[in-house]
């Protein structure tokens, strides 16, 4: 397995650009297609097949990849916190759903990956007003963790969909 580094993303930059809109196509099929299943009432049986932990996961990427760009002077201060906090949605979105015994834990760790995602939305307009990335990566990322706050408050608010029953 290769890890995720900086100087892999570097590498591996030239060959994704090779691939062009050939290669955005078939990732918007795919999560098309994951959300039909899902949507379709697909059993969920791990935190990993949630529509929400998918889409922080992937952002976190994308932001992972982004960062190994940015200025060496901000590696200890803003690359790290922005790693951090898009990585902490995930995380939190795993520990909500092994506490779903408990309807308060459940609401807790949710409650806490929603702020996570609006911490890396603050970062995101750190980036923006620093130059660091461009006005239509900060929509794009910032839409999309829009969406990812939408999803954790929709399941704040019905824990009741989520929790286990005893």
């Amino acid at each position: 397995m290769e890890y995720a580094s900086c100087r892999n993303v570097r590498k591996n930059r030239v060959r994704d650009n090779e691939k062009g809109r050939q290669g955005e196509k078939k990732d918007r099929q795919t999560k098309r297609s994951r959300d039909r299943e899902t949507d379709l009432g697909m059993k969920i049986s791990s935190y990993r097949d949630l529509d929400v932990y998918r889409m922080a996961m992937d952002a976190a990427m994308v932001i992972f990849r982004l960062t190994c760009d940015f200025p060496r002077e901000e590696k200890y201060s803003l690359v790290d916190q922005m790693r951090r906090s898009s990585r902490s949605v995930c995380a939190n979105i795993a520990e909500a759903w092994r506490r779903r015994r408990y309807k308060a834990s459940f609401v807790n760790k949710m409650n806490e990956a929603e702020t996570e995602a609006e911490e890396t939305r603050v970062w995101l307009e750190f980036s923006l007003r620093c130059d660091y990335i461009d006005e239509g990566t900060f929509k794009g990322l910032d839409d999309e963790y829009g969406n990812i706050i939408g999803k954790l408050v929709r399941m704040i608010t019905n824990p009741d969909n989520w929790v286990i029953k005893h």
